[in-house]
């Protein structure tokens, strides 16, 4: 096993607050770990960056307007790619009724806004698995 960092792909569902990503991206890559950033909103582009850069967590903000039924795609997606082992939490702009339906759709874990990122790095670092 190679001592290389956790690689988490950010990814968001809908529109504006790129500052804001930018800011989470650094506060992870800061705390340890390697951070892929993209600003792609199509399951299938998600799901192919993953594959591209190895990620092992996929984390996916989501926004104002955001269609969280490419939530389901992009499981479809992942179990199509034999790599059901990526796991893919989301955070964000969400109603409250929601969060169950992205839950069974296999979100593991949803932080709502204001969720401070100390407790983002601390939940990923007990969470997050290195998939090789």
């Amino acid at each position: 096993m190679t001592d290389r960092k956790i690689r988490i792909l950010m990814a968001k569902l809908g529109d504006g607050f790129e500052t804001a990503m930018m800011k989470l991206a650094s506060a992870f890559s800061e705390a340890g770990f390697e951070v892929i950033y993209t600003d792609l909103q199509e399951p299938e582009a998600i799901v192919s960056a993953a594959l591209q850069e190895s990620v092992d967590h996929i984390g996916i903000t989501t926004l104002p307007g955001a269609d969280i039924s490419k939530f389901s795609s992009i499981f479809e997606l992942l179990k199509k790619e034999n790599v059901p082992d990526i796991k893919v939490t989301a955070g964000g702009f969400l109603d409250e009724s929601e969060i169950p339906r992205i839950k069974e759709m296999g979100v593991v874990e949803f932080f709502p806004k204001g969720t401070t990122y100390a407790e983002l790095i601390q939940w990923a670092k007990e969470n997050i698995k290195h998939l090789d």
